[in-house]
Parts: structure tokens; C-alpha cells; sequence
């Protein structure tokens, strides 16, 4: 799988907001290892991020 197929994203827990990283579409989004329920996508990490 070539670099650019990667794409890191950022994903929490609605319920105890635990945030995880994880890379799609090698990886499936999660389970919160606390509250056992689907943790739901938050952002698109990207290289050089500005505040």
C-alpha cells in the first residue's frame, strides 16, 4: 500500500471523549476500550497544522 493511500484521522468517544489515532482504510474505526461503544470521527490530521 503506497503512502498517500494512508490518511490519519482523529476519532472520540462520544461518551467519555478518550480521543484515539487511527489510519484509514487500513485500520477500522475503534471501539472505546472504557465505554465499549463506537468512537465516532472528530478531524483529518494533516502535517504542519496552524493555530
Amino acid at each position: 500500500m503506497a503512502k498517500g493511500d494512508l490518511e490519519a484521522i482523529e476519532v472520540i468517544c462520544p461518551k467519555c471523549r478518550r480521543t484515539e489515532i487511527v489510519y484509514i482504510p487500513a485500520e477500522k474505526i475503534p471501539l472505546c476500550p472504557k465505554c465499549r461503544i463506537r468512537m465516532a470521527f472528530k478531524e483529518v490530521l494533516t502535517e504542519g497544522k496552524a493555530y
